[in-house]
Formats: C-alpha cells, sequence, structure tokens
C-alpha cells in the first residue's frame, strides 16, 4: 500500500490533470492545430483519383474530400500543401505539415518514420501500357526482363516493387505521375507500375491513347493517412473520426464518388 502523502500526492496530480484544457494536454501536432486553427494536409497533387489538380488550378480528389471532412470535425481551417511525393514524408518529420494524405501506402519502412492511421482503403500494383501482351501478365515475375524499360514514380513503393521484382528490367524513375503516362503514351518506355485506381483512370482519361491496364492489381496494399510519431493525442483524434466516417457510410459516400462515378473526369485539364 502506497503512504498516505503518495496518495495525496497522486490525488492532487490526477485533480491538476483534469483541471488542465485539452491544448494544456496535447503534444505538438494536435497543439499547433488548436492554437492556430488550421490542419495542413500535405498531398502530391497529381495522383488521380487520390489527389489531382483539376483544369481551374484546384485540387481535388478522394484525399482532398476526406482532408475536408478531417477539417470540418475538427472546426479549424484546412490548408492543403502541394508538393512532390518524394518530399511529403520528411515535410511531415519536420512538422511543416500536420498530416500526409496522398494515396500512402503502409509499409513497414515507412511506419519507422511516421505513424499510419487506417488503412482507409485498399490498393495494389497494376500497369499502364500499350502493350497488349504486358496488359496480360499474371505474376509480377514475368516483369523480369531486360528488354523492358519501367516507369515508376520516384520513392514510391511502385518503384520499390519494381526493384524487388523486376531487377532486369530497367528502372526510370519520375517526378510526377503525368510524366510518367507520358512516356508510356510517347512509347519511351513499355509500361507504368503505379496503384490500379491511377492505370484505370488513365485508361478512361485518354481513351484515343492505346491504353491498357489489368484486370486484377498484383498485389494487394492497405492506404492510410501519415501523422507524426510523437503526438497520442492527435492519432487518437485522426483514428476516431476515421471509424466514425467507416461506421456511418462517410467514407463510402466519397469511394463511390470517386471510383464509381466517372462524371469528374471532365474537370481534369
Amino acid at each position: 500500500m502506497p503512504s498516505l502523502t503518495k496518495r495525496l500526492m497522486l490525488g492532487c496530480m490526477l485533480l491538476l490533470a483534469a483541471a488542465l484544457p485539452l491544448n494544456a494536454l496535447a503534444g505538438d501536432t494536435l497543439q499547433r492545430v488548436i492554437d492556430f486553427k488550421v490542419l495542413k494536409v500535405g498531398m502530391s497533387g497529381n495522383q488521380p483519383p487520390m489527389t489531382m489538380t483539376n483544369r481551374d488550378g484546384g485540387l481535388m480528389g478522394f484525399d482532398v474530400d476526406l482532408a475536408k471532412a478531417l477539417a470540418d470535425a475538427m472546426k479549424v481551417k484546412l490548408e492543403i500543401v502541394p508538393m512532390p511525393f518524394s518530399e511529403l514524408l520528411p515535410a511531415l518529420e519536420q512538422n511543416k505539415v500536420d498530416m500526409v494524405l496522398s494515396g500512402l501506402s503502409i509499409t513497414p519502412e515507412r511506419t519507422e518514420m511516421v505513424s499510419f492511421v487506417g488503412p482507409y482503403m485498399m490498393s495494389g500494383k497494376s500497369i499502364l501500357t500499350k502493350n497488349s501482351v504486358l496488359a496480360k501478365i499474371e505474376a509480377s515475375k514475368d516483369f523480369n526482363r531486360k528488354d523492358l524499360k519501367l516507369v515508376a514514380l520516384s520513392k514510391s513503393t511502385s518503384a520499390a516493387f519494381v526493384r524487388a521484382v523486376a531487377p532486369e528490367a530497367q528502372l526510370i524513375e519520375v517526378g510526377s505521375y503525368d510524366d510518367g503516362v507520358a512516356m508510356i503514351r510517347d512509347g519511351k518506355a513499355d509500361a507504368l507500375v503505379a496503384d490500379m485506381p491511377l492505370c484505370v483512370l488513365s485508361v478512361m482519361r485518354y481513351p484515343d491513347a492505346g491504353f491498357t491496364t489489368l484486370e486484377r492489381p498484383l498485389t494487394v496494399e492497405p492506404v492510410g493517412i501519415a501523422l507524426g510519431k510523437n503526438d497520442p493525442q492527435f492519432f487518437n483524434l485522426v483514428d476516431n473520426y476515421l471509424r466514425a466516417y467507416e461506421k456511418t457510410g462517410i467514407l463510402g459516400k466519397i469511394r463511390k464518388k470517386w471510383f464509381e462515378d466517372s462524371s469528374w473526369v471532365a474537370a481534369l485539364p
């Protein structure tokens, strides 16, 4: 049994904690959001249908809608910070953004750097190509050929996937998906390796380019929201919102909007 003095000290500490306002208990990220009433979300802006730039220069997509829902729930202003995909996680580690929402696959290597809430959807690797033979492959080992030029987004899981399963192929890393799609369209590479939604969208978006893609993805990957590692209160807040959106059907409505209805393609440049 603890001594009376220790019990009194413990009681005082508990009373003090209960009396403190929310922001006094908040970690760095949550404190920042509370103080400035702004949620800064990092996105690439060129990963359709997750995040993309429309013809008016604004951002739209699945992740944009999810970020808006999170900011509304927190009753703060949403500030989307677009940057190259390869810079997103470093920006989060440097506190330049409060979270990353950009079609980010959850991997052990990334989880060493950041914490992930989710997954909020499942994705998988596919290819965009004009080669009808490549479009019928059923296993990743079929990529491992010296005569193939494969394009992937720099520092993405797609690039890591190519290195792992097709070390014999020539990997070309690009800064944006638009650059990769252009290389396939212009015949400068054999296939773009990317998440299946992007490959399907590219076929829809450029009906005259001769693009085709796989019927089924080669892998299954969970996609999550990346947060800093040292703010469990902020993690708990975002996790609770995401669980609520799943249970109430909000996530389902966002998925339907961006994955089942293709009318938004007309807003792209």
